[in-house]
């Protein structure tokens, strides 16, 4: 099974995917937890680049770059993952370049998803939660990690996340089977168990169509 998880900065995603890593290793599940881009020596390096707040990075290029930087995450990592039966966990994934370079840096959609399937072929998510803040509660709960340690998309103005965030709202509502939008203002134990409680479900049907 194929998890990621979604959401501007500041809404709660990695938090939500690292618990919910550790709640399914605790089951006897196998799980990778990824980030993106990284998790392979290419992404990582480009992963410097497109962070880098010296340089000035147009936004096709920045486009192709993390999907160069997805394709070899693709290729090296989440296949044969899901290959060997490990449940992947993604913070990120293709949903953000669409949110991203789509609706924020207002690169042209069919240009982006097209790019985008490309890259990751049918390695599609079973499952993306997007964890749904609005832009001065996220701005607010990065606080300090803002102040010493920016780097180039985090320096984006607040209009750019409001355009990021009504494309994952428009993301999570065009497909409902595959998203979950949740509220990222909720306590983390409420939204923890209600992602707990989906997954569940999603796996015990997983397992009811393999054994039919």
């Amino acid at each position: 099974m194929f998890i990621t998880f979604e959401g501007i900065d500041g809404s709660g995603k990695s938090t939500h995917a690292a618990l919910i890593c550790e709640w399914l290793q605790a089951k006897g599940y196998r799980v990778q937890l990824l980030r993106e881009p990284g998790a392979t020596p290419l992404a990582e390096a480009v992963r410097s680049i497109l962070l880098d707040v010296q340089l000035r990075i147009d936004p096709i290029a920045e486009l192709m770059l993390f999907c160069a930087a997805r394709r070899q995450l693709v290729q090296d990592v989440i296949r044969p993952a899901l290959a060997d039966g490990q449940v992947v966990i993604s913070d990120r994934y293709a949903d953000s370049t669409v949110a991203y370079q789509g609706y924020g840096r207002g690169l042209e959609l069919d240009m982006v998803t097209s790019i985008i399937r490309y890259a990751i072929g049918n390695v599609v998510p079973d499952i993306t939660f997007v964890l749904d803040v609005d832009v001065a509660t996220a701005l607010r709960r990065q606080g300090q990690r803002r102040q010493v340690n920016t780097d180039r998309m985090e320096d984006a103005p607040e209009h750019f996340f409001e355009r990021v965030r009504k494309g994952y709202y428009t993301i999570a509502t065009s497909e409902p089977e595959r998203v979950v939008l949740l509220d990222g203002k909720q306590p983390v134990e409420s939204l923890h168990a209600r992602i707990c409680a989906v997954v569940m479900e999603r796996l015990m049907q997983s397992h009811r169509e393999v054994v039919a």
